[in-house]
């Protein structure tokens, strides 16, 4: 059985800037899966879409983003060395749970928390001088609404080396935006519709 999921451009109903978008002030706000695991965090940006099809749909191609893998469904040239994401949910790179290594490219992550098809965290590993002083969690919480999810992603970063505010005020916060609006917004507002297997 085949489900064809269209990714469709929410409405964006409150506060609205280059770091939050999609997301309403009550969801900036409010707390969302695996803010506990940056709790000191400088800085936070919140971003939101409506997808039309059900969290348990869409929760295997959150499942399955990483380097190599699935990719990141975002700029693949920039991210994923030129290599298109994936089109399809590929059973091979679903069996991650919490604890299993994401592969990253230059930053390894693990999946600090995978709980479907309710949320989806990200962690980076301390493995060099940088990571080692550096906490940075991405979140990705499936909300069951009418018609379908909407998935709430939330970047926590702090970063403790001499320069780190700067790093995650001008080089950390911007880079995520332009990748996450990639990967969900702009990819949303052309409607594109992707093939996806169920598990039925």
């Amino acid at each position: 059985m085949v489900v064809r999921v269209s990714v469709c451009s929410c409405r964006e109903d409150a506060t609205v800037n280059r770091h939050n978008w999609g997301a309403t002030e009550a969801e900036i706000s409010g707390p969302v899966i695996g803010d506990d695991l940056c709790p000191a965090a400088r800085v936070s940006a919140t971003r939101c879409i409506n997808i039309d099809a059900p969290p348990d749909a869409v929760f295997p191609w959150i499942r399955q983003m990483g380097f190599g893998k699935a990719g990141w469904y975002s700029h693949d040239w920039i991210d994923n060395l030129g290599r298109r994401s994936a089109t399809r949910i590929n059973p091979q790179w679903q069996d991650v749970h919490t604890g299993s290594p994401v592969p990253g490219g230059p930053v390894a992550f693990e999946a600090a928390l995978v709980d479907p098809p309710r949320g989806f965290v990200l962690r980076t590993i301390p493995s060099g001088r940088l990571t080692s002083r550096m906490c940075f969690t991405l979140a990705f919480e499936l909300r069951q609404v009418p018609g379908g999810t909407r998935l709430v992603t939330r970047m926590r970063a702090r970063i403790d080396v001499p320069g780190g505010r700067i790093l995650e005020r001008f080089v950390l916060l911007p880079g995520d935006g332009i990748i996450d609006r990639k990967s969900t917004r702009l990819n949303s507002s052309h409607s594109q519709q992707s093939r996806m297997p169920s598990s039925a």
